[in-house]
C-alpha cells in the first residue's frame, strides 16, 4: 500500500512540474507580443502627434489673423458705439425736453377741462336749483312757460353759453321782483268743485294766495306738479272771509297769512268740528251724551234749588235773636214767615213754634226740622255722582267696540290700508275723549253741590244751637 501511495505522489510531482514549464513558455511569448504593440502604439502616438502639432500650427497662425482683424473690428464698433452713444444723449435730451413741454401742455388743458367742467357743473345746478326753485314758486302758475328756457341746460352734453346764463338771470330777478309783490289780478284756477273758472286772485308774495269769484271768498292752494292753483275745499272762517274781502277792497292793511306756503292751510281740510268728532265716536255716542245732557240738567236744577234755598244766616238770625231773647213768638215767627221757603227759616219757624217745649224738646223739633229739609238738598247727587262714574265706563265701552272693529278690519284687510282702520281707532279714542270730557264736569259739579249742600246743613245745625242757646239763656236771665 505504500508502494502504491509513494507511486502516486511521484506521478503527481512529475505533472506539476511538466505543467510550470509550460506555462513559462506561454508567459515570453505574451510579453514579446505586448512589447511589439507598445512600440506600433508609440510609433502611432509620434505620428498623430506631429500631425496635431502641424494642425496647430495653422490654427494658431489662422487665429492670429482672426484676431488682427477682429481687433479692428472691435475698435471700429467702439468708435461707432461712441458716435452712437453721443447721438443717443442728445436724442435723450430732446426726448425729455419734449416730455416736459408735453407735461405742461397737458397739465394745462387738463386745469382748462377741470375748469370748463366745473363751470359746467355750477352752471346746471344753478339751473336745477332754479327750476326747483320756480316749481315751488306759485308765481309759476301765472307764467307757466317760464321754465321753458331751463330745458337746454338740461343736456348733459351742451355746455352751457352766455344766451343761457342771460336766461337764468332774468328768471331769478323776475322772481325776486314778484315774490316781494302783493297784486290783485285775474287768473285762472280750479274751484271747489273741481272746474276751471277765474277770478280775483290776490297774490301776496310766495306765501299765500287768495280768490274771490262772486261772493265766494277763500285760499288757493298751489300745486307744484300742475303749476295750478287750486281753491281749498274747505272754506275758511267767516272772520277770515271778512278780512280778506276787507283787504281787497283796500278797506283793511291786515290780513291773515300763511307763512308755511299752504302746509298750514292743508290743515284746515282735515280739522274736524266737534259735530264731526262726535259722528266718528259710533253709536256709543249717544248715550254718553244723554249722560251729559241730563247730568246738565240735574245740575242746573240743584243749582236753582240750592240757590232758591240759600240765604243770608247771618243777617236772619240779627233780626230774630232780639224778639227770641224776648220771648216774643209772634214777631219771630214773622220776621221768618217771608222766608219760609228758604231752609234755614223754615227750621228757625219750627224752632219758634216749639219755644213752649223744654230744651231737649226744642232740639228734637229742630233735628226734625233740619232732617226734613235734607231730602230736598240732597235730592239728584247720587244720581249725579253715578253719571260721573257711567260716563268714563260708556267710553271705555266704545273703546272695545272701536278696538274690536278695527280688529276685524286688519281680519279681513290686513295692515296695508291705515284709512280702513281709522274708523274702528277714531271710533276708540273718541268714546273715551267724550266720556272722560263728559265725566269731569260732572265730577267737578257733583263736589261742588255736595260741598254746597254741606254748607247748608252745617248752617242750619249751627243757627238752631244759636237759636236755642239765645231763647233759653234769655229765659235763665228772666228767671
Amino acid at each position: 500500500m505504500k508502494r502504491i501511495l509513494s507511486k502516486l505522489f511521484f506521478l503527481c510531482l512529475c505533472l506539476c512540474l511538466s505543467l510550470g514549464s509550460a506555462h513559462a513558455d506561454d508567459m515570453r511569448a505574451a510579453s514579446m507580443a505586448d512589447r511589439q504593440k507598445k512600440a506600433d502604439l508609440l510609433q502611432k502616438a509620434a505620428l498623430e502627434k506631429q500631425m496635431a502639432q502641424q494642425e496647430a500650427e495653422k490654427s494658431r497662425k489662422k487665429i492670429l489673423s482672426d484676431k488682427k482683424a477682429l481687433q479692428q473690428a472691435i475698435r471700429a464698433l467702439k468708435a461707432k458705439k461712441k458716435k452712437l452713444a453721443g447721438d443717443n444723449e442728445q436724442y435723450r435730451k430732446k426726448i425729455d425736453q419734449l416730455a416736459a413741454e408735453k407735461e405742461k401742455l397737458t397739465q394745462k388743458r387738463r386745469q382748462a377741462d377741470a375748469a370748463s367742467k366745473e363751470l359746467a357743473g355750477f352752471i346746471k345746478i344753478a339751473a336745477g336749483d332754479l327750476d326747483g326753485l320756480l316749481d315751488q314758486s306759485q308765481q309759476s302758475a301765472f307764467a307757466p312757460t317760464r321754465q321753458e328756457a331751463l330745458k337746454p341746460l338740461k343736456n348733459q352734453t351742451r355746455f352751457p353759453g352766455m344766451d343761457d346764463i342771460r336766461a337764468m338771470i332774468d328768471l331769478y330777478f323776475d322772481e325776486i321782483q314778484k315774490s316781494g309783490e302783493v297784486r290783485l289780478t285775474h287768473g285762472p284756477m280750479v274751484d271747489r268743485s273741481g272746474e276751471d273758472v277765474s277770478g280775483d286772485i290776490l297774490v301776496l308774495g310766495n306765501f299765500t294766495t287768495a280768490y274771490r269769484i262772486d261772493k265766494e271768498i277763500g285760499f288757493l292752494i298751489y300745486s307744484d306738479k300742475s303749476h295750478r292753483l287750486f281753491a281749498l275745499s274747505k272754506p275758511p272762517s267767516a272772520r277770515i272771509k271778512k278780512n280778506i274781502a276787507r283787504y281787497m277792497a283796500g278797506e283793511s292793511e291786515n290780513i291773515f297769512m300763511d307763512i308755511s306756503r299752504g302746509s298750514a292751510l292743508r290743515q284746515l281740510t282735515h280739522r274736524l268740528s266737534l259735530a264731526d268728532q262726535i259722528k266718528s265716536g259710533g253709536p256709543i255716542v249717544w248715550p254718553i251724551l244723554g249722560v251729559g245732557i241730563l247730568a246738565m240738567l240735574i245740575v242746573l236744577e240743584r243749582l236753582f234749588s240750592l240757590t232758591r234755598k240759600g240765604m243770608n244766616a247771618d243777617r236772619l238770625m240779627k233780626k230774630i235773636t232780639g224778639p227770641a231773647s224776648e220771648r216774643n213768638w209772634d214777631a219771630c215767627g214773622r220776621i221768618c214767615a217771608p222766608y219760609r221757603h228758604k231752609s234755614i227759616a223754615g227750621v228757625l219757624l219750627q224752632g219758634t213754634r216749639a219755644a213752649c217745649a223744654t230744651r231737649e224738646d226744642m232740639e228734637n223739633v229742630m233735628q226734625e226740622a233740619i232732617l226734613r229739609e235734607i231730602p230736598s238738598l240732597e235730592r239728584f247727587l247720587s244720581t249725579l255722582g253715578m253719571l260721573a262714574g257711567i260716563a268714563p265706563l260708556l267710553g271705555l265701552l266704545g273703546t272695545v267696540t272701536g278696538m274690536i272693529n278695527t280688529f276685524h278690519v286688519i281680519t279681513y284687510f290686513g295692515t296695508g290700508d291705515p284709512k280702513m282702520m281709522s274708523g274702528g281707532i277714531s271710533e276708540a279714542l273718541v268714546t273715551t275723549m267724550l266720556g272722560l270730557a263728559v265725566a269731569i264736569p260732572i265730577m267737578l259739579c257733583h263736589t261742588f253741590l255736595s260741598r254746597r249742600v254741606e254748607t247748608l246743613i252745617g248752617q242750619m245745625e249751627e243757627k238752631s244751637v244759636t237759636f236755642i242757646n239765645t231763647l233759653f239763656k234769655g229765659a235763665h236771665t228772666k228767671s
